[in-house]
């Protein structure tokens, strides 16, 4: 809570597919209170992938190389529908105070992403719940979220968990569920979503 964190156009983050700490998976967690400032451009992107992945090579991958890394994802203090006012994000263990999300706050500003690819991901937190390209737990309005690409997910592209953020020009492609997805009250705004099937 209270902590920022900046990433500059055309960086590459790289997850590790068996991470050091041994952990089931690699992921990069916004936790509630905190930023994320990642806004490439169109010529400089910002892209998160596995570490395996050669970005010079665009065939080193293919669409059904998912779950090489976890993914993205961000939690906030937006109202979510549900019992109580803030949860727990599914997959990290019991008693990690930095994976709730939800509250009251339906403003909430958990920074912004622009021009984000995010690839290969998926992997597992705990058997049976995978990981979402980008998961967004009860993310604010004031949150900017505009040109996000997923590809190759094993499990959602995107999904929304309650909040009120809303997502422009999306993407999202070759994932092993659904392209986008939403629960717990979900009450943001799309524009200019498109989602593209494969195997």
């Amino acid at each position: 809570d209270g902590g920022s964190l900046t990433i500059q156009a055309g960086t590459i983050i790289k997850g590790r597919e068996t991470p050091s700490t041994g952990d089931n998976a690699s992921a990069l967690i916004i936790a509630r209170g905190a930023k994320i400032f990642a806004n490439g451009t169109e010529d400089a992107p910002i892209i998160f992938t596995a570490e395996i992945d050669d970005t010079d090579d665009a065939e080193d991958l293919t669409p059904n190389d998912r779950g090489l890394w976890g993914g993205l994802i961000i939690l906030g203090k937006a109202q979510i529908a549900n019992p109580t006012a803030e949860t727990r994000i599914e997959g990290i263990p019991e008693g990690e105070p930095r994976a709730l999300f939800g509250g009251m706050d339906d403003t909430d500003d958990s920074g912004s992403l622009s021009y984000v690819s995010i690839r290969h991901g998926g992997a597992e937190l705990s058997p049976g719940d995978e990981i979402n390209g980008l998961t967004l737990g009860a993310v604010g309005s004031a949150t900017t979220l505009d040109h996000i690409e997923v590809i190759a997910n094993s499990d959602d592209g995107i999904e929304f968990f309650g909040g009120t953020v809303s997502l422009k020009f999306a993407s999202v492609s070759f994932c092993g569920d659904d392209s986008y997805d939403w629960d717990l009250g979900y009450r943001g705004k799309g524009q200019f979503w498109l989602a593209l099937l494969g195997d």
